[in-house]
């Protein structure tokens, strides 16, 4: 009896470490996000450096536009040397492009890079830069769409960015690009931006806070295995896109589902999807019915119809900062903390 009792409670024993360990393993203690660094805002006298890391500038003007207006702020401007330079599609060579983004990440007067346009391109140049007096004086890198590279690159690195207007959006009408400047001014300056939005009868009610990460949906799924390719665990991600066929939309996306981008995401932010190409044979979804699909076993609110993009008004976010978003049918926030 007594070396049945003994067998009993030997077997007993061999038990606990596996049911302790298989606890451990399927509570997945959730990993403590650091807040990233936030460069230094602005201020009257600072120097802004404007530089094209992508795509050719063929028209000058929204330039010299978007030079006057940050004077009218207070700030100064350099050039990039090779701003308006030409090489095919891109606004230089690599070596020129490098030289132009290196110069202005390494020099400690400036304090704010303002990427000229997108397009494309900047992907090619991104793994010739070097980082290290960047991280040492930190500085608002800015833009939007081809911009993503640097956006998801910098996120990796631990800093925010600032997804913003470009010089290039100054040939919109002034009268539709007004909440598009405001908002850029007072990102820039350090004021405070919080939004609310229009309600969508595609939103998923609900509340999450999060860092917010993302950019140009085609961007991040290119750079998805990549160095540069972000992490969504707890994060709230942002996407907006122009000039996509459905299907490609819908690839996009599941390839982002693919990668594990809303396995533990908080939340999801839409902006503008535009100037959506027309397939001889219909799809037949929306592209929020796609998305809507694409996610629907996850339980993160999503948020449609957010103003930034390529659309007239393109609102200023600050990616890798955090963010409280409360999403209902009528209409929706985003606040952004100090």
């Amino acid at each position: 009896m007594l070396n049945q009792r003994l067998l009993i409670l030997f077997i007993s024993l061999l038990f606990i470490p596996f049911s302790y360990s298989q606890n451990m393993i399927d509570s997945k203690p959730l990993e403590v996000i650091k807040p990233l660094e936030k460069p230094a805002y602005l201020k009257a006298g600072d120097t802004i450096a404007i530089v094209a890391p992508a795509g050719i500038l063929k028209n000058q003007e929204p330039i010299e536009q978007a030079v006057k207006m940050v004077e009218s702020w207070g700030l100064n401007v350099v050039l990039g040397k090779h701003l308006f330079g030409s090489n095919f599609h891109f606004s230089g060579t690599e070596n020129e492009r490098i030289e132009d983004f290196q110069s202005a990440l390494d020099a400690k007067n400036i304090k704010a890079i303002w990427c000229g346009r997108g397009g494309y391109g900047t992907v090619r140049i991104i793994d010739d830069l070097d980082f290290t007096e960047f991280k040492k004086h930190p500085k608002w890198i800015i833009g939007y769409s081809d911009i993503t590279v640097l956006h998801s690159h910098i996120h990796t690195l631990g800093f925010e960015t600032l997804h913003a207007m470009m010089p290039m959006n100054m040939k919109v009408e002034e009268k539709d690009r007004i909440k598009t400047v405001k908002t850029f001014k007072k990102a820039l300056f350090g004021k405070e931006i919080n939004y609310k939005i229009t309600g969508s009868n595609y939103n998923k009610i609900g509340e999450a806070k999060g860092q917010l990460v993302g950019g140009n949906l085609a961007i991040l799924q290119s750079l998805l295995g990549s160095v540069s390719s972000i992490n969504t665990n707890q994060k709230i991600l942002f996407i907006e896109e122009i000039g996509e066929y459905l299907y490609s939309i819908d690839r996009m996306v599941y390839a982002l589902k693919r990668s594990g981008y809303f396995e533990e995401c908080s939340g999801l932010i839409i902006g503008d999807i535009s100037n959506i190409k027309e397939n001889s044979t219909p799809f037949g979804q929306t592209f929020e019915e796609i998305i809507l699909e694409a996610t629907k076993e996850y339980h993160f609110p999503i948020l449609f119809g957010f103003p930034a993009g390529h659309e007239d008004t393109n609102k200023a976010i600050f990616l890798g900062r955090e963010i409280e978003m409360k999403v209902g049918k009528q209409h929706s926030t985003v606040k952004f903390s100090d």
